[in-house]
This record gives structure tokens, sequence and C-alpha cells, in this order.
């Protein structure tokens, strides 16, 4: 395998790699296993990771979801992707490691892909822990007044269309 750091389709047998990852990452906002299982059995398409070497240093979790719909709660198993006029892009976590080499980027792009595969008008995803400011230089805007709950304060539901610079 390179030693170049790449993107690949996510398998069951990273699961374990993704938790280790989400616990670094987003410590107490951080999902079981089974909810990236549950992502990764109902849309393979829209799940990733990012490794150098065997190494993973980071993962894309995304899927279709219906606009009009709640974002999936945290933790939350789906069950079932619904009927969706949007995509959903649940987490890109990145290890310190992984950060300025471009991921973020390239997964923000796998998603676009993926989102106009499915025949999606836009993306939105939930900004946490201050990464809302990340969000909007990729060309997301605020939708709504800052989410509180399950996903700590300062968190915002933020959209892009597709096609957006």
């Amino acid at each position: 395998m390179s030693s170049a750091a790449q993107w690949r389709p996510m398998g069951a047998a990273d699961l374990p790699a993704v938790v280790a990852i989400s616990d670094v990452v987003h410590g107490a906002f951080t999902e079981p296993l089974a909810t990236f299982a549950d992502r990764l059995a109902h849309y393979p398409a829209g799940c990733a990771i990012f490794e150098r070497g065997e190494a993973p240093l980071g993962y894309l979790i995304s899927h279709p979801w219906p606009r009009d719909a709640e974002p999936p709660k945290l933790g939350a198993l789906l069950g079932a992707i619904p009927a969706a006029d949007s995509y959903y892009l649940h987490d890109i976590a990145l290890l310190t490691a992984a950060r300025g080499t471009g991921a973020g980027a390239t997964a923000t792009a796998f998603a676009v892909r993926q989102a106009k595969i499915e025949g999606c008008r836009d993306i939105r995803l939930v900004a946490i822990q201050g990464a809302d400011s990340y969000w909007h230089a990729q060309g997301f805007a605020y939708v709504g007044a800052a989410i509180e709950g399950p996903y700590g304060p300062g968190s915002h539901l933020m959209q892009r269309a597709i096609g957006a610079a």
C-alpha cells in the first residue's frame, strides 16, 4: 500500500478504528459503534476511511436524508434511509496527523459527488465544537439559529447548495 494518505471505501473491519478516532476527535460527543455500523450497513457508498499506509487517520460518514426531517439524533440508529431530497454529512473526523493534508476538502468534494449521484439539491450537516467556521469556508450557510441539545452548545445546522463554491 502507498505511504501517501488517501481516502478509500470503509468496511466493517474499519469500525473499531472509526470509534477510536471519534473518541479522540469528538470526546463527550462520540457515538457508539452501533451508530457507525448502522450508517455503513444502510449507505456504504457514503462511508470512507482516510489512511496513510494502513494507519487510519480519519473517516467520513454521509447519506441521503429528507430536507424537511430533523437531522438524525446523536447516536441514533436509522434502521433505513428514507426517500430523500437532501444529502446529510453525518461526520468527517480527522486526527491531528491528517489535518492540513486536504483531507477535509477532498471529503467534502466526495459528499458533493454522492449528493449529485443521489439527485439531491443540497448537503446539510450539524457543525459542532466550533466547526461552523470551517464549514462556512467550505460554502455552507447557517440554517436558522444555533441548535441546543445533544450536539453541545454552539452547534449549527448548515446547508450548501449543490454546485456552490
